[in-house]
């Protein structure tokens, strides 16, 4: 058996680098599980393709019924037309980490800037401050604004919102 040379243990630990970034955080993990759960709706430990397009769609994946056939194929095994938790692991990990970081933070930003002008204004932050239950005053949020807002004019662009997110600031 070879000796692996310099650039190969070099290799090796790159590549357990990289493996170790490549997983999942806990929170992530516990997320597909919950899904998968709570979309189990008859508790057989295995989902059907409705469970499992709600359970995709759930996790954040706008699926397409070819992308859930598409699946239902390469993993029911046994031709039930359903599969198993750990293929929805699988699967759903695999799709987590694919995720392109930049795309979701994108994604995120629509949700506030629903006037579709490109900013977060007073109006915006207000409206999601009350839909998730949160009974801020106007200064409270008018403070956050202020704290991110980059070039004064009482908004957050998309640039501040990713510096937020990426945690820049």
């Amino acid at each position: 058996m070879a000796v692996p040379g310099r650039g190969d243990v070099s290799a090796l630990l790159d590549k357990g680098r990289r493996r170790r970034r490549r997983e999942l955080s806990d929170e992530q993990k516990q997320e597909i599980r919950e899904a998968f759960e709570l979309f189990d709706t008859d508790k057989d430990l295995a989902i059907d393709y409705h469970e499992l397009k709600s359970a995709m769609r759930a996790l954040g994946f706008d699926v397409k019924k070819a992308d859930v056939l598409r699946v239902l194929r390469d993993y029911d095994r046994e031709g039930t037309g359903k599969i198993t938790q750990a293929d929805f692991t699988e699967v759903l990990t695999d799709w987590m980490l694919a995720r392109d970081p930049r795309e979701e933070m994108v994604k995120a930003f629509k949700l506030f800037d629903d006037d579709e002008t490109g900013k977060v204004s007073l109006r915006n932050l207000r409206r999601v401050a009350r839909e998730l239950g949160e009974n801020m005053s106007d200064e409270e949020l008018r403070a956050m604004i202020e704290e991110f807002d980059t070039d004064g004019d009482g908004e957050i662009h998309i640039d501040d919102f990713m510096a937020i997110m990426m945690g820049d600031t």
